[in-house]
């Protein structure tokens, strides 16, 4: 791939909105090893589908993917904003990892992934954190940043607040250097900040105690030894990249789909989550990917804030809810009136 042709592809990207891209060549990736060891260990919890035959031979070898694939186009899209802590971290809220703030990300991803594909031109096959490549670790080849203590993908220039997206092409194209796999030196700072204790080792995330894992993916209780440390988070959980000294370089995302986000989108009050209706909900958060995890699980984890909240205001709208006909909702209601007592 001749450097004027790069140039024009990195070009089209920034036209469609993308942050950075990043060329590598369609190999397996150098941590695959070390990934099927994590999901030997157990740590990817109820996540059955990392661990399918089909998903792990598409990882091995991404020719299973896209016969004859040659290159992985990655690409970033910040989505970092700002919105007061004080905010975020009042006990009356339920608190929501920035990512989801705003317009479902693969919504706005894909499509232009899509463009990106059609410009290039040669057979694709894009993704974004739905394919069985293990895509951070592509996007460390292919330049566009490290891996941290924390397992996020972060840019010295840019922190980690950004989507990761990939193009599978039969294209032969000329791979951008390998970033250093690593830029953390001696820093702890995001194990040490972890709630719930979730790093085993460092560049180790046990997603079995993790609270993102918990209150997206867990689609059943939440275990009782790790509730009181979820403090108000009802979906996702930000603190191990919060804390991460890389934050400082973070730029807000030029992104409109991710900006102007109302705070009550951000940060729900708790009593509103513990009184909504399924329409509510749906209406709520209309286009976000919030709406994956569903009514049920949302009011569970609004539960499990509104009981670390101790606030007594909150009693009755528990007591109702240990009537729900949920009796995933009526448990966690159940365990918070206890807390709050």
């Amino acid at each position: 791939m001749t450097d004027d042709l790069k140039n024009a592809l990195r070009a089209q990207a920034q036209a469609l909105g993308f942050s950075a891209l990043g060329v590598v060549e369609a190999a397996p990736s150098p941590t695959l090893a070390a990934y099927e060891r994590w999901i030997d260990a157990g740590m990817h919890g109820s996540m059955g589908y990392l661990a399918r035959p089909d998903r792990v031979a598409r990882r091995r070898d991404l020719n299973v993917i896209l016969p004859q694939v040659r290159s992985v186009v990655v690409v970033v899209l910040d989505y970092a904003q700002s919105i007061p802590l004080d905010v975020l971290n009042d006990p009356a809220r339920g608190r929501i990892a920035s990512y989801a703030w705003g317009v479902d990300y693969h919504d706005v991803m894909l499509p232009r992934l899509k463009q990106l594909a059609v410009w290039l031109g040669e057979s694709s096959a894009v993704y974004v954190d739905t394919g069985a490549i293990l895509e951070r670790s592509h996007a460390q080849q292919a330049g566009l940043g490290f891996i941290g203590k924390n397992t996020m993908l972060i840019h010295p220039r840019r922190g980690s607040y950004f989507f990761v997206g990939e193009i599978l092409t039969t294209a032969e194209l000329e791979p951008d250097p390998p970033h250093p796999a690593t830029m953390c030196g001696r820093c702890t700072r995001c194990l040490a900040a972890c709630p719930t204790d979730a790093f085993p080792a460092p560049y180790v995330l046990d997603a079995r105690r993790c609270i993102s894992y918990h209150t997206i993916e867990n689609k059943g209780s939440i275990p009782e030894d790790l509730r009181a440390s979820f403090g108000n988070w009802v979906y996702g959980c930000d603190v191990c990249q919060e804390v991460c000294p890389w934050q400082r370089f973070s730029a807000l995302t030029q992104e409109e789909a991710f900006r102007s986000v109302a705070l009550d989108r951000a940060a729900p009050p708790l009593a509103w989550l513990l009184t909504m209706t399924p329409q509510d909900f749906a209406a709520r958060f209309a286009g976000s990917a919030i709406l994956r995890t569903g009514y049920e699980r949302m009011v569970r984890n609004a539960c499990i804030a509104a009981g670390n909240s101790r606030d007594p205001a909150l009693k009755p709208l528990l007591v109702a809810l240990t009537r729900h006909a949920s009796p995933l909702i009526a448990e966690h209601a159940a365990w918070a009136l206890e807390v709050v007592a």
